[in-house]
């Protein structure tokens, strides 16, 4: 399992591409490669949990999401979790 923290300015590029950002997390969930996702409560940020074999299969899904790149969303940490207890 993999972990992306995500960071939220005030940008509004990144509300506007939120809904597509959803959207797809919807479609991972369904293909079984994203376990969990979700902002702070503060919307100061945002944690996503992604089920996937390897590092290259999590830096694909991190790279081929425009989301991580809009003015707004800065990525903070990415690293490999192994959990104990699901």
């Amino acid at each position: 399992m993999f972990i992306l923290e995500l960071s939220f300015g005030d940008e509004p590029d990144r509300l506007a591409a939120r809904p597509a950002h959803r959207e797809r997390l919807q479609a991972l969930r369904q293909e079984g490669r994203l376990a969990m996702a979700g902002p702070f409560a503060d919307d100061s940020g945002a944690l996503l949990i992604f089920d996937v074999p390897d590092a290259g299969a999590f830096a694909a899904i991190v790279a081929e999401g425009p989301y991580y790149r809009t003015p707004g969303v800065t990525i903070v940490r990415q690293r490999e979790w192994s959990p104990i207890v699901r």
